[in-house]
């Protein structure tokens, strides 16, 4: 009983609009057992440095923020009783992930082929796809996105895992607003529109004049996931 009694409050609260106040995620804790290795490590992947407190005794906290999120990770000593290496199944989400995999070669990170899941093998844990168990090497042969990832880990072995996502699924953004978190991504939306637009011109049979209307309704389109214009 308790537990339908529980159900109800909370589905009453929702109706009441108390659940609809905003909750943004924006910290995860990251195990480490160098913290200055992993800073490092971190700011060697072009991540900001947002914070560095030592207490200068007992406690020290350091927090980064990947370009372009709006979650940033802490770790530090006595910042958390996780065992080092324990946080798996990490997601950072690109809209090119072979531009973002040569970015941390060149950093000389070391990270996996870009891969895609067999058979739409998608469920159970990240496990699987950080270990290789289930991959199939290479983008997703549609191209399509929430299917390619590459994957690579922190000194400590902390796992995570670059997503392409260049097009939302319906419901998981605002479909009446659009944000680009970085200059990067929104010419990287430009391209992609500018090349659908080369092929609206060819069924035209002419220049579109009104091709910035048009950018913009693609690049809206793409991002709500909503059907792409012609």
């Amino acid at each position: 009983m308790a537990s339908t009694t529980y159900e109800i409050q909370a589905n009453d609260a929702s109706e009441a609009g108390i659940a609809k106040v905003d909750m943004k995620l924006e910290i995860v804790v990251i195990p480490v057992s160098d913290v200055d290795r992993a800073k490092e490590f971190y700011a060697r992947l072009g991540w900001r440095l947002d914070a560095d407190y030592d207490n200068g005794k007992d406690y020290r906290v350091i927090q980064l923020t990947p370009p372009g999120s709006g979650c940033s990770v802490i770790f530090g000593k006595n910042v958390t009783g996780a065992a080092p290496g324990s946080a798996q199944g990490l997601y950072l989400i690109v809209n090119d992930i072979e531009a973002a995999r040569e970015n941390l070669l060149r950093q000389g990170v070391e990270i996996s082929e870009v891969f895609h899941g067999a058979a739409d093998v998608y469920s159970g844990p990240d496990e699987p796809y950080l270990f290789g168990r289930v991959r199939v090497n290479g983008l997703d042969p549609e191209h399509r996105s929430y299917r390619s990832f590459a994957s690579f880990r922190d000194p400590d072995g902390n796992g995570w895992l670059f997503q392409e996502i260049t097009t939302r699924l319906p419901g998981r953004i605002d479909d009446t607003a659009t944000n680009f978190a970085s200059a990067n991504d929104l010419a990287s939306a430009f391209r992609r529109a500018e090349t659908a637009h080369g092929e609206h011109e060819k069924r035209l049979g002419q220049r579109d004049a009104n091709w910035a209307d048009w950018y913009a309704a693609y690049m809206v389109a793409e991002q709500s996931g909503k059907e792409l214009p012609k």
